[in-house]
């Protein structure tokens, strides 16, 4: 089973174009099987069966792990045994039949427009670490990236005349995102003022760097996110995903077509954007409620 799980990343990544998170993930989750089926004293993958999985998962759900987080190992090992049937290493796949969990819908985190405004505020754009966190913050909030889009993002990814940028989403699909005349103007602020000074003298393609002149990381940046959140005072728990689905509520909230939207965080099923539908409603229950005579 070991050999298995140490080919089954390569094979998503070349034949699946999953991204390195996902491989990561698969990885973490499938080692955690092996381990199960040796606890178990089960000798190899043809010999696992549905009732072996199930319990399994019952134990996942046991450590209080969530339905996301269970319904992701059960996709990692389904995936694992499509790959061993088609490679040859099983005669049959015993585990198609063993459905995903139940997931409830969790209501993504979302700033409201004052909220958002004082975040954006926050960086000091008078030095060039303030100006460079505040370009990203508005881009974020502009385009909707994701954090790994926004940390590989390169300098010829941004159609400066446009007024657009390429991003490369999970699958390494590609999409084009507006960008918008706040975000663009501040970018080029960045571009001229502080970028060269952040690089000091190194060359890179990405856009956005450290004080190192290196790339930023997805930890960097969440740090540098909470960090200003603080600083403004704001008590939800913010993250850089939380730019983008308040990007998604905030189109929505002014009318904004689902399907633009789903266009635009590259989604590639317009029913992961739908949710973003039950929190503008949530909005507007909250709205009612508050303004409306007889609401409360």
């Amino acid at each position: 089973m070991d050999d298995r799980i140490d080919e089954f990343p390569n094979f998503m990544a070349v034949e699946k174009g999953s991204s390195l998170n996902t491989l990561e993930a698969y990885s973490r989750d499938l080692r955690r099987f092996a381990g199960y089926l040796k606890e178990e004293k089960i000798p190899s993958p043809e010999d696992v069966f549905p009732e072996h999985l199930v319990a399994f998962l019952g134990t996942l759900k046991r450590e209080g792990l969530s339905a996301t987080s269970i319904n992701r190992n059960l996709a990692a090992i389904r995936g694992l045994y499509r790959y061993l049937l088609r490679s040859g290493h099983i005669p049959e796949n015993t585990l198609t039949k063993v459905s995903l969990a139940k997931t409830w819908m969790r209501l993504p985190d979302t700033l409201n427009l004052q909220e958002m405004e004082e975040l954006l505020q926050k960086p000091d754009d008078t030095n060039p670490s303030g100006l460079r966190d505040k370009a990203m913050f508005e881009l974020l909030y502009a385009t909707g990236l994701r954090v790994s889009e926004l940390v590989t993002l390169t300098v010829n990814a941004v159609n400066w005349q446009v007024g657009c940028l390429t991003a490369t989403g999970k699958g390494r699909k590609e999409r084009i995102v507006p960008i918008g005349k706040t975000a663009i103007a501040i970018l080029r602020r960045y571009m001229e003022e502080s970028r060269p000074l952040l690089l000091k003298g190194k060359k890179t393609d990405v856009l956005f760097v450290n004080r190192r002149g290196g790339g930023l990381t997805r930890q960097a940046l969440w740090k540098t996110i909470r960090k200003y959140a603080l600083l403004a005072g704001i008590q939800k728990k913010v993250h850089p995903h939380t730019f983008r689905h308040s990007f998604a509520t905030h189109l929505l909230e002014g009318g904004a077509d689902l399907r633009a939207v789903q266009v635009m965080l590259g989604h590639a099923d317009i029913s992961t954007t739908q949710v973003y539908t039950h929190v503008t409603r949530e909005r507007l229950r909250e709205i009612h409620r508050k303004y409306h005579p007889r609401g409360s």
